[in-house]
C-alpha cells in the first residue's frame, strides 16, 4: 500500500486516472510515456522485459486482478462480456509487449496492480490469508523497483511538467 501511495505521489492526479474508464486511461498512459521517453538507460524496459516478465505475464493471465471481471462479478450492467474483454485485452498487451510499446505495457501492468490494490483498500485481499498473496508479492515488488525509477527520472527532468500534487502541503 505503501508502494501505491508513493506512486500516486509522483503521479499527481489520482482524479485524472479514477474518473477515465479502463482501457481508456489516457492521462496515465501520457505519463508513462514520458517516463518512457526520458528514460535513455531503459530501466522500465529491462525491468518489465528481463527482471519481471514472470511476474507481469502472470498478471495478465490472472481474471482476478482484471477489473470487467469484478463488475460482471458485482451485477454492473454491460459486463457480461468479461472473457471476451479478457481475451482482447490479453492480446493487446502480447501485441504491446511484441512491439516494445513500454508505455502501453505499463498501463496494462498498472491496470492490474490498481486492481489488486482496491481488493487490498477494499477488504478483498485480507492480511495472513491465502487470496491473491502471489500476486500482492510479485506486484509490491515490480512496485518497489519502478518507483524509484520514476522519482529518479521526474528528479533528473525538474523542466518537464510533472503535474501539480493533488494534496499539496498548505499552511
Amino acid at each position: 500500500m505503501f508502494l501505491w501511495i508513493a506512486f500516486n505521489a509522483a503521479y499527481a492526479d489520482e482524479r485524472e486516472f479514477q474518473s477515465i474508464a479502463p482501457g481508456e486511461r489516457a492521462a496515465f498512459l501520457d505519463f508513462f510515456g514520458k517516463l518512457v521517453a526520458l528514460d535513455h538507460e531503459k530501466r522500465i524496459y529491462k525491468a518489465l522485459w528481463q527482471r519481471f516478465t514472470g511476474p507481469v505475464r502472470l498478471l495478465m493471465e490472472n481474471r482476478y486482478v482484471f477489473n470487467p471481471f469484478w463488475q460482471y462479478h458485482n451485477g454492473i450492467d454491460g459486463y457480461e462480456d468479461w472473457e471476451a474483454r479478457f481475451k482482447a485485452s490479453a492480446k493487446s498487451f502480447t501485441q504491446a509487449f511484441q512491439a516494445g510499446d513500454t508505455a502501453r505495457v505499463l498501463s496494462f501492468v498498472f491496470d492490474r496492480l490498481y486492481v489488486l490494490r482496491n481488493q487490498l483498500v477494499h477488504g478483498g485481499s485480507t492480511w495472513n490469508s491465502g487470496v491473491n498473496r502471489t500476486q500482492v508479492r510479485d506486484g509490491a515488488a515490480i512496485l518497489a523497483f519502478l518507483l524509484p525509477v520514476f522519482v529518479d527520472l521526474m528528479m533528473e527532468n525538474p523542466e518537464q511538467e510533472w503535474g501539480k500534487p493533488f494534496y499539496p502541503v498548505v499552511q
